[in-house]
């Protein structure tokens, strides 16, 4: 059984070869991208267990997704849908500036429902990580991440959220409403400072930290990107900086942190180990071009600390 559980959607994505308009661009690779499944490969890569939860179409993106995850070794329960595999493009605007653009209405992740839930998977976990990406695809996956939930609640597991806010799916007042309830039922709570913003009123992020810790979730980790973050973890502060790297691709930096964080989580290591683990993590995942190719193994974690640039 896996110690991570997690589900959602993962979408084919086609990366522009050279920074500019996509209009010119002459070059698209293909790959594959999703926050949930993003997570789960980087906690096995950490060597936790996982098994991520999803819809995939029955065509050749879908069993691109799918051979990507077994081939890192996450556990997979696919359902393959008629619905087409959803479809991101990302492209450089600029050297500096990234744009995504996302192609998932009536996709086969926007159609999971509640009887893709795997209870007993969930059940003998010891994490049920969800986003708010998925809950805002549409009722189905609504209702699957809340079936989710109260499986895991009903075994002990404990309940991770990231609140991953994306204002192309669903208007501010909606998510708040559904964002609360979702926070409320969570144990750990991952949030940027914006998307903290959209559940308690706009203010320092330990102060934000400590009101959404009063809703619920005893662990809550505000992620301030170069700023690195902050967090309340049993009612007791922290505040972590960033390890300075060369960013090739800032995308993925958040779910390599969750990653990162939950892993020692199950691990029983402390916040302090939780919190440097997760921000060496993020660090990781933004020197690689891609979503999730960047993230490390438990091995190399030391790497970003030596001093040498060849390593024997």
């Amino acid at each position: 059984m896996s110690a991570m559980v997690t589900l959602g959607e993962t979408m084919g994505l086609l990366v522009a070869a050279d920074p500019g308009p996509l209009q010119h661009v002459h070059t698209l690779q293909l790959r594959m991208a999703g926050a949930e499944s993003n997570v789960a490969i980087g906690a096995r890569r950490l060597g936790v267990s996982t098994t991520w939860i999803g819809r995939l179409g029955r065509d050749e993106i879908g069993d691109l997704i799918e051979r990507e995850l077994m081939a890192e070794g996450v556990q997979v329960r696919i359902r393959r849908d008629d619905a087409p595999t959803g479809l991101m493009i990302k492209t450089a605007r600029t050297s500096d500036i990234t744009q995504i653009s996302y192609y998932r209405f009536g996709s086969a992740g926007s159609r999971l429902d509640r009887e893709d839930i795997d209870e007993a998977t969930i059940a003998a976990a010891d994490v049920l990580h969800v986003t708010g990406i998925t809950p805002a695809l549409g009722p189905g996956p609504a209702t699957a991440v809340r079936h989710a939930i109260e499986v895991a609640r009903a075994h002990d597991v404990t309940v991770s959220l990231d609140l991953n806010y994306r204002s192309a799916l669903w208007d501010v007042a909606t998510a708040r409403t559904a964002l609360r309830e979702l926070v409320k039922l969570s144990d750990v709570l991952f949030a940027g400072g914006e998307e903290a913003a959209l559940i308690v009123a706009a203010a320092a992020p330990e102060q934000m930290a400590r009101a959404l810790a009063a809703t619920g979730p005893t662990q809550v980790i505000i992620k301030l990107g170069n700023l690195g973050s902050v967090a309340l973890i049993d009612d007791q502060p922290h505040t972590v900086g960033v390890v300075p790297v060369r960013v090739a691709d800032p995308v993925g930096a958040g779910d390599a942190f969750v990653a990162g964080y939950l892993s020692e989580l199950i691990a029983g290591e402390s916040a302090q180990t939780r919190l440097a683990t997760a921000t060496a993590t993020g660090a990781f995942a933004v020197t690689v071009p891609g979503d999730w190719e960047g993230l490390p193994h438990r091995q190399e974690l030391t790497l970003l600390n030596s001093t040498d640039n060849v390593v024997r």
